[in-house]
């Protein structure tokens, strides 16, 4: 099989395809420049890479001169740093750069080394981070020359313009399963759903209640929610989940049952997943813990909690929200493609072929 290298040698007009990334990079950098937000670089090699249960991690050994080892870990994410420099008065900021998740897919929508953007509007609740969005996208559709209303997608015809739809999880679990939202945070309503649905759920009693929730909740939104959301014609962000799906944001003030969170789907593909950030130290450390709890429960490896991170808080984060936006799969999304391996110079079906 011929590698990507080697297809662009002998198809020039395919170098327009992978020089789009660079065109889209662009207009995202422009456009967050022209609404004061600053550039930054965080680390990607780092001591402390975070407790997210169900992320798995690339591990290596800083060796040091004097013979001393370290362990160290392949960024999964720069949220972290990035919220430090939060706490150092920054303002807004963002980020482009490369992160690592291991055991993921080889092609598809998935890469084990994928770009990210990451973005943090200081002083700005999620709502306002939902309207960054979409008006990053319309910039982009404005840098390529495209029609934003008519904007062409493996076929169909989708309309970016703002605003998006907006389905809370809530309101999807009763559109398309039935349940209300006290039954969609209840196990023994989920469970029940799912077997009348004839899910396989044999080796859930060995679990807490806690897992066992959250075991349900995925199959349910991930089978019988997310596909649904790829037949509208409009980009839609999810939002508000519930409170064990958001380790990171805060709980809102009228239900703490479910937290400031939200996705945004397009054509069955999610782009970017976005928190209005929690900023309680007290509490932040509380569900780092938890997640270590979950981690040990699942079988992981124990991660340090990073207490810089909690330091951070400590001294002080701005009421902020934030997003991480997949730079891949949007560079899909304006190359009219299908699968990440067609917008990647290198992508890792081909290196580990």
């Amino acid at each position: 099989m011929q590698k990507n290298w080697q297809k662009l040698k002998l198809d020039v007009a395919l170098r327009e395809r992978f020089l789009l990334r660079e065109k889209v990079t662009d207009s995202v950098r422009a456009f967050f420049k022209s609404h004061a937000f600053h550039e930054v670089e965080t680390p990607l090699l780092v001591a402390r890479p975070g407790a997210e249960p169900y992320l798995n991690l690339f591990e290596t050994t800083l060796q040091l001169p004097d013979g001393l080892a370290k362990q160290g870990y392949l960024l999964t994410s720069p949220e972290y740093a990035l919220k430090k420099l939060l706490a150092a008065d920054f303002g807004s900021i963002f980020e482009i750069c490369k992160t690592f998740r291991n055991q993921e897919s080889l092609g598809g929508t998935h890469n084990p080394e994928f770009t990210i953007l990451e973005f943090y509007h200081a002083n700005a609740n999620y709502l306002d981070v939902m309207d960054d969005f979409e008006q990053m996208m319309l910039s982009i559709c404005q840098t390529l020359g495209l029609d934003a209303k008519h904007f062409v997608y493996q076929g169909r015809v989708f309309d970016l313009r703002s605003p998006y739809l907006r389905f809370s999880i809530a309101e999807l679990f009763a559109k398309y399963l039935g349940l209300n939202a006290d039954e969609l945070l209840d196990v023994v309503a989920l469970r029940s759903k799912a077997t009348a649905l004839g899910y396989d759920l044999s080796g859930l009693d060995a679990l807490s209640t806690e897992l066992a929730w959250e075991e349900l909740y995925n199959q349910l939104f991930l089978n019988e929610i997310e596909p649904k959301l790829a037949e509208f014609a409009q980009p839609v962000i999810v939002y508000d989940y519930p409170a064990p799906q958001a380790a990171l944001a805060r709980k809102k003030a009228s239900d703490p049952r479910f937290a400031e969170r939200f996705e945004v789907y397009l054509a069955g593909m999610e782009l970017g997943n976005a928190f209005g950030e929690l900023i309680d130290p007290i509490e932040q450390k509380k569900r780092l813990e938890a997640d270590l709890e979950l981690r040990r429960e699942l079988g992981k490896k124990d991660q340090p909690i990073d207490y810089d991170f909690i330091a951070a808080l400590e001294a002080g984060l701005p009421e902020c929200s934030g997003m991480a936006v997949g730079m891949d799969r949007l560079v899909m999304l304006f190359a009219d493609v299908a699968n990440i391996d067609e917008v990647l110079l290198f992508p890792a079906s081909q290196l580990f072929d």
